[in-house]
């Protein structure tokens, strides 16, 4: 068995937070190294294009967290098989990324600036993607993304609709999916009652 080691921020989200709970569902064994964010300047000498999350398969390390991502899927069986749900599950991963850079250039803004930015995101194109999102779940069955079971791209919006909810993005209503997308709220509710995700969550906040 590879020996895996998963480097990223020490919180429950982000770009390696789907990898993380791909591993936990296939209970793949895997080093999970969270550093705190006043250690990012040193960890970013060590990855190849300064940015994290990366994967250590043995003695390789790799980068890009949708790659990461999809090869742990392969892994844990969580990732289609048939070439036409890879490709829907792909699609909805591709669309999430561009939601965190979307919200990535709002980081560092702050006052007016900051408000007047993510006020212009939830009019624009946080609505329309959440909009597409939820026409992709009912599209393919309303309860999975791709291949009518778990997959990483549930993971990913997942992640992201719990981050978009959170209360932790300034100017983001906590109620922004429920009133865009209700049905989203439904989905995240359904895969965080997982039991091998909620023992997760439970884990980090007995920690």
């Amino acid at each position: 068995m590879d020996k895996l080691k998963l480097t990223y921020f020490d919180f429950p989200g982000g770009r390696a937070e789907p990898a993380r709970l791909a591993l936990h569902l296939g209970e793949i064994a895997f080093d999970d190294y969270r550093f705190a964010f006043g250690d990012f300047p040193e960890v970013r000498k060590t990855t190849p294009l300064n940015q994290v999350p990366t994967l250590h398969i043995n003695d390789l390390q790799v980068t890009q967290s949708d790659a990461i991502t999809r090869y742990v899927g392969k892994l844990t069986g969580l990732y289609p098989d048939d070439y036409l749900q890879a490709l829907l599950c792909d699609e909805v991963m591709s669309a999430l990324e561009e939601v965190n850079v979307k919200l990535g250039t709002t980081f560092g803004l702050t006052g007016d600036d900051l408000k007047n930015a993510r006020d212009a995101l939830v009019a624009g194109p946080l609505t329309q993607y959440l909009h597409w999102l939820q026409n992709q779940l009912e599209s393919h069955g309303g309860e999975y993304f791709a291949d009518n079971r778990l997959t990483i791209a549930d993971l990913k919006v997942f992640v992201v609709m719990r981050w978009l909810s959170s209360g932790k993005l300034d100017h983001i209503p906590t109620d922004l999916i429920d009133t865009v997308a209700p049905k989203l709220r439904a989905h995240m509710q359904r895969i965080g009652n997982n039991p091998a995700i909620a023992q997760y969550y439970s884990s980090l906040d007995a920690a």
